[in-house]
């Protein structure tokens, strides 16, 4: 269930474009990319496109009777997880962070972005298996730095099998056992962090945990949480 292509603009765009021309698409379908040459982040960034990386994207057909959509971030954040633990020589140092990174020690290593397409939601994954890029506002990092370059195609499949494990445990046993699962994964608790909204504001606080919906809980200097829906998550 795995298309690999050579190059494209973005996996992500590419599914949302069939969706929205009426082909239907099977859960559990991914499109793989060697390159891509418009991808993106989330807020607008590009993504970084190196060779020898992973670049997919899936679809998951949201039903009313699923948890809420925009938890998928927190599901593809534990199916990235659980698909790297092997690979790290010291686990411990591979943590998520809120709401869709995961990270080796404090550089991120991978990232999610989310887009709806009616019903659908298209989950788009980037992990820096060979290279990472340099960015002026975060620290980076690849796998390739920890041991030896994870083979592309075989890390697919096992990304794949793993996302659809979560899938189904998300649908089965509730967003509870989700929040639960990823905070075992999670940043310890007390993790200065800096949250920048869609305006640019910023606030700083310590990380306090996931609210019952998944909303990030920031604990702020005066002692008080703030529940964090959206915003662009750094260390502090």
């Amino acid at each position: 269930m795995i298309e690999f292509v050579q190059e494209t603009g973005s996996t992500n765009s590419d599914l949302l474009a069939r969706l929205a021309g009426g082909e239907h698409l099977h859960e559990g379908q991914w499109l793989v990319a060697d390159r891509q040459i418009a991808g993106r982040g989330r807020q607008g960034r590009d993504w970084f496109d190196g060779s020898g990386n992973f670049m997919g994207s899936t679809v998951v057909h949201c039903a009313p009777s699923d948890p809420p959509a925009a938890t998928l971030a927190l599901l593809a954040g534990l199916a990235l997880y659980e698909t790297c633990l092997p690979l790290c020589p010291d686990p411990s140092l591979l943590k998520l962070k809120w709401p869709n990174d995961l990270l080796l020690g404090r550089a991120k290593l991978a990232g999610i972005l989310l887009e709806a397409q009616g019903a659908s939601v298209v989950v788009g994954i980037g992990v820096n298996l060979a290279a990472a890029p340099e960015l002026p506002d975060r620290a980076t990092t690849a796998l390739s730095r920890i041991g030896p370059v994870p083979a592309r195609d075989h890390f697919a499949e096992r990304l794949s099998t793993q996302f659809a494990t979560e899938l189904g445990r998300w649908r089965t046993y509730g967003l509870e056992t989700v929040l639960r699962r990823w905070m075992g994964a999670a940043l310890p608790l007390g993790t200065p962090l800096s949250v920048h909204d869609a305006d640019k504001k910023s606030q700083t606080g310590q990380f306090a945990g996931l609210a019952e919906d998944g909303s990030l809980l920031l604990r702020l200097e005066d002692d008080t949480i703030r529940v964090i829906h959206a915003g662009d998550v750094m260390l502090a």
